[in-house]
C-alpha cells in the first residue's frame, strides 16, 4: 500500500501543504518513495533529477513558506514534465534518438507557469516519439505500460504522464494533444484529460501564427484538479499569438473554492450523442456499448440525450482536411533531415515528413478552406445541443508491444493513426474537450473513456459539466488500479 500523502488529490495535497500538516520534504520523500516502488513496471516516468537534489529543494520550499512566502497552490509539489516540453536543465530527448542527450537552457510556458505556482520538477514522463502516434514508445526508453495491465500500452502521446497520475506518481501532470494525445491516455488510464479549447493555453510551437492543432493542458484524477492546473495554465502570452486572455473564473480558483465553484445542476443540459460518425468509424466490440451506458447515467440527473446523425461526411474530413494538414506540420521535422538524420526518426515520423515534401499550396488551401466549412457546421450543432459526446478512442488498450492497431472491427487501418481518427475532429474544431472515465469492458474488460466536447471557449461550462458528471460516474475513485 502507498503512503497516504500519495493518496491525496491534488487540492487536498495543496491544503495539507499549506496548513503545515505535512512538509514540503514529507510529501517529496513520499513520492519519491512510490516513484521507486511503482514505477519499474510501467517506466512512465524515464528521467529524474537526483533525489538528494530534489529533497533539497523540498527543504527551500518549507523554509519559503515557513517565511510566509506562499508561492501558490502548487507549493511543494513533485512535477514529472512530458518528456515533448523543454525543461531547464534537465534532459529532454522528445523521444528521439537524435535528442537523446539534449538539455535545454529554457523552459517552455507549461512548465513556467508550474514552477511559478510552486512546483518542483523532478523528472519527465515518458511519450512516443516527437509526439507521433497515440502510443508511448521510443527508442530512447521504450514502451510505457498501462497501470492496470503493464502488458497494454497507456495510450500516447501523454502516456507517461496519465500513467503516473493514476499510479499516485504525481498528483497532477501536464500533457499536450494534437491528435488525442490527452485524450487517449486518460481513456486508457481511468482519468482525467483536458484539452483546452484554441487559445486558452500557451503551446510552444516552430510557427505561432499557424500553430492551431496542437494544444497544452492537464491531467488528473478529479475535475477540480484538471480546473486548479489549467487556471494555473491558461492566460495570454505576448510570446504566443493566438493565446486570449484567461476567463476570469479559472484564475479565480483555489483549492477551497474549487469544487463549489464547479458546482452547476446538469438538469436540462442537451447532449448530441455522436458514436461512430454514422458507421464510418468502426468501434471494437464493447466500446460503444460501454461508454453509452456511462454516458446514460447522466439521464438520471435531468441531462437529455439524443444520438445524431453526422454533420460532416468523415472519408472527406480525413482525405481532404486531415491528412494535408498534419502532413504540413510535419515540416518542423525538416532540421533534422537537413542535419541529415532523418533516417534516425521512426518509420511513421518519416512518412509524415514525406507526406508535407509532397503538399503544395493549392492543397493546403483547400484544406483549411474545407476545415473552415466543417466548423461552421460544427458550430451548426451548437445551437440546438451544449455538449458533444464520443468515445475517447475507437478500440481497448492493446499490447504494449504493437506499434498501432492495424484492423478494427474487421476494417483495415491504413495508416498509423488512422485508428485514432475518432478524435480529429475536435482537434480542427478548437474546441473545449474533457477526457472523463467511462468504465471498464470489452472482452478483458479494459478501460475507456468518454469525450466530453463542448464548442470553442466554452471551457469553464465544460468543466462545471465534467464535475457533474464525475459525480454520477465515480469510475476513478471505485475502480483504483493496484499498486
Amino acid at each position: 500500500m502507498s503512503n497516504a500523502v500519495v493518496e491525496m488529490n491534488g487540492y487536498e495535497l495543496s491544503e495539507a501543504i499549506h496548513a503545515k500538516k505535512v512538509s514540503c520534504r514529507e510529501v517529496m520523500q513520499a513520492y519519491l518513495d512510490q516513484i521507486e516502488r511503482v514505477n519499474p513496471r510501467v517506466n512512465a516516468i524515464v528521467t529524474m533529477v537526483d533525489s538528494d537534489e530534489l529533497l533539497k529543494a523540498a527543504d527551500e520550499k518549507d523554509k519559503a513558506l515557513a517565511a510566509g512566502n506562499d508561492q501558490g497552490w502548487m507549493h511543494g509539489f513533485p512535477q514529472a514534465v512530458k518528456d515533448l516540453a523543454a525543461t531547464k536543465g534537465i534532459r529532454t530527448t522528445k523521444g528521439a534518438v537524435v535528442l537523446k542527450d539534449w538539455v535545454p537552457d529554457y523552459d517552455e510556458p507549461q512548465v513556467t507557469d508550474m514552477k511559478n505556482a510552486g512546483a518542483i520538477v523532478i523528472g519527465k514522463t515518458n511519450t512516443p516519439e516527437y509526439g507521433y502516434g497515440s502510443q508511448t514508445y521510443n527508442e530512447v526508453f521504450g514502451a510505457t505500460g498501462n497501470p492496470y495491465d503493464e502488458t497494454k500500452t497507456s495510450g500516447g502521446s501523454s502516456g507517461g504522464a496519465a500513467c503516473a497520475v493514476a499510479l499516485r506518481m504525481q498528483a497532477v501532470a501536464d500533457g499536450s494533444d494534437y491528435m488525442g494525445s490527452l485524450r487517449n491516455p486518460a481513456g486508457y488510464c481511468n482519468v482525467f484529460g483536458y484539452r483546452p479549447s484554441l487559445g486558452c493555453v500557451p503551446a510552444d510551437a516552430a510557427e505561432q501564427f499557424t500553430n492551431t492543432m496542437m494544444a497544452v493542458g492537464p491531467m488528473a484524477r478529479t475535475v477540480a484538479d484538471i480546473a486548479l492546473l489549467l487556471g494555473t495554465l491558461c492566460g495570454y502570452n505576448a510570446k504566443y499569438p493566438l493565446t486570449k486572455e484567461a476567463d476570469w473564473r479559472l484564475k479565480a480558483l483555489t483549492p477551497k473554492n474549487v469544487r463549489t465553484a464547479l458546482e452547476k445542476d446538469p438538469k436540462g443540459a442537451r447532449v448530441a450523442w455522436l458514436p461512430d460518425w454514422g458507421g464510418k468509424l468502426p468501434l471494437e466490440a464493447g466500446v460503444e456499448d460501454t461508454c453509452k451506458a456511462a454516458l446514460d447515467n447522466m439521464a438520471s440527473v435531468g441531462v437529455k440525450i439524443d444520438e445524431i446523425e453526422p454533420f460532416y461526411d468523415m472519408d472527406e474530413f480525413w482525405e481532404k482536411i486531415w491528412l494535408p494538414i498534419r502532413h504540413y506540420s510535419a515540416s518542423a521535422l525538416k532540421p533534422i533531415y537537413d542535419q541529415g538524420k532523418g533516417h534516425l526518426l521512426k518509420p511513421e515520423a518519416q512518412w509524415e515528413y514525406e507526406g508535407s515534401v509532397s503538399e503544395n499550396v493549392h492543397t493546403l488551401f483547400d484544406a483549411f478552406a474545407r476545415r473552415t466549412d466543417f466548423y461552421n457546421k460544427m458550430m451548426k450543432v451548437y445551437e440546438e445541443y451544449d455538449f458533444i459526446v464520443t468515445p475517447s478512442a475507437a478500440v481497448f488498450p492493446f499490447d504494449k508491444n504493437v506499434h498501432w492497431p492495424k484492423e478494427i472491427a474487421g476494417r483495415k487501418m491504413q495508416t498509423y493513426h488512422n485508428w485514432m481518427e475518432i478524435v480529429t475532429p475536435w482537434t480542427m474544431g478548437g474546441n473545449a474537450i474533457i477526457a472523463v472515465p467511462a468504465g471498464f469492458g470489452g472482452a478483458e474488460h479494459q478501460s475507456i473513456g468518454l469525450q466530453l466536447v463542448a464548442a470553442p471557449r466554452r471551457d469553464f461550462e465544460l468543466l462545471q459539466f465534467a464535475r457533474a458528471y464525475e459525480q454520477v460516474n465515480d469510475f476513478v475513485g471505485r475502480f483504483p488500479p493496484e499498486y
